[in-house]
């Protein structure tokens, strides 16, 4: 991965959702008042959504540049389209 943010960034906020996902299971297991659960699953979502944000940013403006340079035109269009309708899930 080679991309301006540093791993540790991205690895230290996948930590963060890991542990919100296990205070998720505890709602659920203490049955938690339903709108507080999806409040925090909506928090989730926003937050991986965030980490791929980072990684399409940088996929972009570094491998599909690569790409593009090297005169693999077709590989560069192809993954656009593939990580711009896997964000459109």
């Amino acid at each position: 991965m080679n991309h301006p943010q540093p791993k540790s960034k991205l690895i230290r906020r996948l930590k963060i959702i890991e542990g919100q996902v296990r205070g998720l299971q505890d709602m659920i297991e203490k049955d938690t008042y339903c709108i507080d659960v999806i409040t925090q699953t909506s928090a989730v979502k926003q937050a991986l959504s965030g980490i791929e944000d980072v990684l399409m940013e940088n996929h972009l403006g570094t491998c599909v540049v690569h790409q593009i340079q090297k005169g693999k035109e077709r590989t560069a269009i192809d993954e656009i389209l593939k990580v711009y309708n896997l964000k459109r899930k």
